[in-house]
């Protein structure tokens, strides 16, 4: 089975972590310390917050957003959950922003429409989640325009795009335009520490509340009313009701080995992505935009709706793992009982309803991706 994505691990890897297992911390050790430095530096953000998972990520960059029960936080269907339910882990409410068709990245144009209703209801979003969705940056300057003059934040949720960079030339997570970005480590995304997550900021405020949100909302830091107990080593202090999210120093060395691959790993998911845009010229399927910016997490064509279950599972026997991203996160039974309906969003359903992902990943060979495609070429015609 060619699966749709997949991790490549390299003797380096395997050495580093094997190093911290013989000689080092397993966790809260200077490994994790490392690799914040160094993800931060790749970005050009200059704060770097590690955490378990970019759900957590996302869970913690929320919180310190100031996202709470009764606030409003607005964010794209087409997603995987954990994109709105960060929200919902704060007591918030959710909704959702319709998708550009071609893009099928959060529409500037239904953004707008939103906000002047938002703006005559008067009821704001306190933050904004924007979802680069397959790899390719939204248009960031863009929906920045529209919702700095109304104290709208914005978080990226960046766990497709590390990697990546936007039309202006800005590597995504540098945070040019929003507060905070999320990254996601998982073994299919542009480099994996096998599980985990970061989050960069510029704002050194934002990035304290996300060390102590992480780490249970402890602090050992000296603080003002704890000056009597300066000459206490072993004093800290507990400010919020935090998580234990830490990422451990084995998860962190593997990330760190792995993004000295990285702008390879990109490279070569794109020259892959370059030859499927050529190699399915031909048969009746809608292709992605190729976007030369993207990181090219994922690789989704569109098939008729008709057949997209047929041809979905005669791949599979054909033994392509081919996938489906995503269901539109307010179809979910969850989200449909807090009174989501079909038909709100009609872009990312109609997307949904056609979509179909091709292995990618950057050692998929040439011969295999010639077969994904002969398949797909018997299938449809």
């Amino acid at each position: 089975m060619i699966p749709y994505g997949k991790h490549s691990i390299f003797p380096e890897d395997i050495e580093a972590v094997t190093k911290v297992l013989q000689d080092g911390f397993l966790t809260q050790g200077e490994q994790t310390p490392l690799f914040e430095k160094a993800v931060s530096n790749y970005t050009g953000a200059r704060y770097g917050v590690a955490c378990n998972s970019g759900t957590s990520g996302l869970h913690i960059a929320c919180l310190a957003a100031g996202v709470s029960r009764g606030d409003l936080v607005w964010t794209v269907p087409n997603s995987f959950a954990a994109s709105a339910n960060c929200a919902r882990y704060c007591g918030a409410d959710v909704d959702f922003v319709d998708i550009d068709p071609l893009t099928r990245n959060l529409s500037v144009s239904a953004l707008e429409d939103k906000l002047k209703v938002a703006i005559k209801n008067r009821r704001l979003p306190k933050l904004l989640i924007v979802v680069h969705f397959a790899g390719s940056s939204c248009d960031m300057a863009a929906i920045a325009k529209l919702t700095t003059p109304l104290g709208i934040a914005l978080i990226e949720d960046a766990a497709h795009a590390l990697g990546g960079k936007d039309s202006e030339g800005n590597k995504v997570g540098a945070c040019k335009y929003s507060l905070m970005s999320v990254l996601s480590f998982h073994p299919v995304k542009s480099i994996t520490s096998a599980e985990g997550g970061m989050v960069v900021t510029n704002d050194e405020k934002v990035a304290t509340l996300l060390c102590r949100y992480r780490s249970h909302g402890i602090s050992r830091g000296p603080h003002l009313f704890e000056e009597a107990h300066l000459d206490e080593p072993w004093f800290y202090a507990q400010y919020e009701l935090g998580f234990n999210y830490r990422l451990s120093d084995l998860h962190a060395v593997l990330g760190l080995s792995q993004l000295n691959r990285l702008d390879e790993f990109v490279s070569l998911r794109r020259g892959l992505a370059q030859r499927y845009n050529t190699l399915l010229d031909s048969l009746p399927v809608k292709k992605p935009i190729f976007d030369e910016n993207s990181a090219w997490h994922l690789y989704m064509i569109e098939v008729p709706e008709h057949d997209r279950k047929r041809v979905f599972n005669q791949m599979r026997e054909r033994g392509v793992g081919v996938n489906v991203h995503y269901i539109p996160i307010h179809l979910h039974p969850y989200y449909r009982n807090l009174g989501f309906k079909v038909g709100q969003f009609p872009n990312a359903e109609q997307y949904y309803s056609h979509a179909l992902t091709l292995p990618l990943y950057p050692s998929l060979k040439q011969e295999e991706q010639h077969f994904v495609v002969s398949q797909l070429e018997e299938i449809l015609l």
